[in-house]
């Protein structure tokens, strides 16, 4: 299709195109809100039948809904458990936790583990499973050595470190590997999985499941749904094709009629299925065992090796007060006197909130960029604390200027405190390997920012999928063009999706043991950095302490000033 060679798409029409919002020439959107059942709730059967294989927008470039999506679709269709499956990682487990714990919903937690050309979808039984997966998952990410990859041991391997704490789902592809499957696993830790995809190959690959059986093998049916809905499956089946590097046309003989499947209703699975309520019945069951709500305990900080007769709090005091003389030498008697006296209301606060360790560690990454000749200095709230002042931490003196240190930590607040570092932006890079190098790089990683789709890259992704030439997708991502009414409603659906994972601006989070207890990491793009697989406001739910070490261009703009003049 050639480039359209009329007047420019303005990016305010192109916005109202997208949103909905009536035009000239209106897009009809109206459907991408999220779909609602259309029959009365007692209405629909109420055949018991939990999905355990579906994946959500957070498998990137896998599935078309988000996991809060996918618990409310659930519980709409009456469903006794969901299981969240991604792709080699727990990115969405902390979003699809919470949704279902608001809604009611039994919640099962696991992986689909990539293993050259086939995927291994595995369950954890409870919080040990859990970790054991956590870790498998981001050994893989490690070992390969490279963002987007990962390299998992043998079978056997997975199966001895997993140790009877996970179940493995085998479909038609593991049927040639049956015996090994079972040699490695045992029969108790497998479940044959009856895939509903409505194609024709179904009937066959159930046989030959059938053949398994002979093992002692339990079964399950699952929708394998990459969508809450049906309307969200072309979406989905857009998404996989793009991740092959081809056009729905060109993928479409490997995927679903429908570009993928969506989640189902017993009573929907029942009728794709005829004969077989075992196999519903089973996943029921299945979801019984492994269902568990994931209140991770969080790791605790690094402990601090304090002196010996020290506990962290009674070392954080002495070393404030120790350079708090030094800091406030050349102050007036009176702003001293107050100094004292707030220092020692601080750290009572510090101390009832349990958070010297915090100030501990705060203290190191500041005096490590002192002693490096690299530029910092606290921002933001924390500059309203006398012990901050004191520590060295920040540079504005908060006596004299009357300011109120409860706006940065009170005993009224949840959380641990949050003390911005600005790093002269040349050098930040030093810091994070100094917080590498000293807390291990199993104890330490920075938080991920997940991309999502923008208006060009919707389009752009819409026009290939749609198999439109390069040069159109260019034009109409640019508003150089007016895009097909099919490529617009397409971008419609990819924007605000989660596209991958990016590096948080500066938060990194720091633990006392391996932080893929509770999240697996992987490598980030950018060399000698790895990630944890949660954005901050996930890793905050799960009570990771996020340190941000922020890169400030003005920074090292005096730092160079002061080599000149020096």
């Amino acid at each position: 299709m050639g480039v359209n060679g009329g007047a420019p798409l303005s990016w305010s029409r192109l916005e109202r195109i997208l949103a909905g919002r009536k035009s000239p020439t209106p897009v009809p959107v109206d459907h991408l809100a999220a779909p609602v059942s259309r029959r009365p709730a007692s209405a629909r059967p109420a055949l018991p039948f939990a999905e355990l294989h579906a994946v959500s927008s957070y498998s990137f470039l896998g599935g078309a809904s988000d996991p809060e999506v996918l618990v409310r679709r659930a519980v709409e269709l009456r469903l006794s458990a969901l299981a969240l499956v991604d792709r080699d990682g727990f990115y969405g487990a902390v979003k699809f936790a919470e949704a279902a714990a608001g809604e009611g919903l039994p919640t099962v937690f696991g992986a689909e583990l990539t293993l050259g050309d086939r995927i291994l979808p595995v369950l954890a039984r409870g919080p040990e499973g859990y970790r054991r997966l956590s870790r498998l998952m981001s050994d893989a990410h490690m070992a390969a050595g490279k963002k987007g990859r990962v390299e998992y041991p043998p079978v056997g391997e997975i199966a001895r470190f997993l140790g009877g704490h996970c179940v493995a789902l085998l479909g038609h592809e593991w049927v040639a590997d049956i015996d090994q499957a079972v040699e490695a696993f045992g029969a108790g830790n497998l479940v044959l999985e009856y895939a509903v995809t409505m194609t024709p190959e179904d009937t066959d690959r159930h046989e030959k499941l059938d053949e398994c059986r002979r093992h002692g093998l339990r079964g399950i049916v699952t929708a394998l749904p990459a969508a809450a809905t049906r309307q969200d499956a072309r979406l989905a089946g857009a998404k996989r094709a793009l991740s092959r590097r081809l056009s729905l046309g060109e993928a479409e003989p490997d995927l679903h009629p429908m570009g993928a499947p969506w989640l189902r209703s017993g009573a929907q699975i029942a009728a794709l299925l005829p004969g077989r309520a075992e196999l519903i019945a089973g996943a029921v069951d299945l979801a019984r065992e492994c269902a568990f709500t994931l209140d991770l305990v969080a790791p605790d900080l690094p402990g601090w090796r304090t002196p010996a007769g020290h506990t962290e709090m009674t070392w954080l005091s002495d070393l404030t007060q120790e350079r708090a003389r030094r800091r406030y030498a050349s102050r007036p008697d009176g702003v001293r006197a107050k100094a004292e006296k707030q220092i020692a209301h601080e750290l009572g606060v510090i101390g009832k909130l349990n958070f010297p360790g915090y100030f501990l560690i705060v203290t190191d990454l500041v005096d490590f960029c002192r002693e490096a000749d690299i530029l910092c200095q606290g921002r933001g709230s924390a500059a309203n604390s006398a012990v901050c002042f004191a520590l060295g931490i920040t540079n504005v003196e908060p006596i004299s200027a009357g300011l109120l240190f409860e706006r940065f930590l009170s005993p009224d607040r949840d959380g641990p405190p949050d003390i911005d570092i600005d790093i002269e932006s040349g050098r930040r890079e030093e810091v994070i390997q100094y917080v590498y190098g000293r807390y291990g790089r199993d104890r330490a990683a920075q938080v991920a920012n997940v991309i999502t789709y923008r208006t060009k890259g919707a389009l752009r992704d819409a026009a290939r999928a749609l198999g439109h030439p390069q040069g159109s997708a260019d034009a109409w991502s640019k508003g150089t063009a007016e895009p097909p009414a099919e490529v617009v409603e397409l971008a419609a659906r990819f924007k605000g999706q989660p596209r991958h994972l990016g590096i948080h601006s500066g938060g990194m989070v720091i633990c006392d043991r391996p932080i893929t207890d509770v999240v697996p990491v992987e490598w980030a793009r950018m060399e000698g950095r790895s990630v944890v697989q949660w954005d901050k406001d996930d890793c905050a739910s799960a009570g990771l302490v996020k340190f941000d070490l922020l890169g400030l261009g003005m920074l090292e703009a005096l730092h160079h000033m002061i080599d000149l003049v020096a």
